[in-house]
């Protein structure tokens, strides 16, 4: 079973079942999200008293912060258990356009040209790190929730502001890669 479970699965059964919990969670009201996940949280530990945005029943939404923990669990067991980061393949394209970059270790999921601890403190690292999380933050409250909960639960719902913010998305992936992330590589 572990043999089975360890070895990378064709993209349509992860679409089957992307497909199968929308299905379920349509059909039982629900609504798919992972930044809700952290809504839900600050409204359990009492943030409604001080501002109203936190003044919700969170138990409706316990179940999203089960899933957000065994996704998180998931991952973990997956990474350290069931794979091994070395069997990674990537293109040569890939190679090249990283090498271009500055990136030269190709071993792990992470490139350690970026996110080894001694490059932690570096300028670089830490506008990818801090900017990068205020700007996801900001950008998740203000497009009123996160890709998984736009581009999977919104667009089942045929949604239009999940539309746009999936197209924004993109396009602001876009933009980073191929304009942002060269000149911050040069840092």
């Amino acid at each position: 079973m572990i043999e089975l479970i360890s070895q990378p699965w064709p993209w349509y059964i992860a679409g089957a079942g992307i497909a199968l919990v929308m299905f379920l969670l349509l059909w039982f009201g629900g609504e798919f999200g992972v930044s809700g996940a952290l809504s839900t949280m600050c409204s359990a530990c009492g943030a409604g008293k001080v501002a109203p945005f936190f003044n919700v029943n969170w138990r409706k939404q316990l179940w999203n912060v089960v899933f957000v923990f065994g996704a998180l669990a998931g991952g973990f067991i997956a990474g350290n258990f069931l794979s091994n980061p070395n069997d990674l393949e990537l293109s040569a394209a890939t190679v090249r356009d990283l090498q271009a970059l500055g990136i030269s270790n190709f071993t792990g999921l992470a490139p350690a040209d970026i996110f080894s601890p001694d490059q932690f403190l570096s300028l670089r690292s830490l506008i990818f790190i801090v900017l990068g999380g205020f700007l996801v933050g900001f950008g998740t409250r203000w497009a009123g929730g996160c890709t998984s909960g736009h581009a999977i639960s919104g667009l089942s719902n045929l949604q239009l502001p999940s539309l746009i913010a999936t197209i924004g998305f993109f396009i602001g992936g876009l933009i980073m890669t191929h304009l942002l992330l060269p000149i911050l590589m040069n840092l």
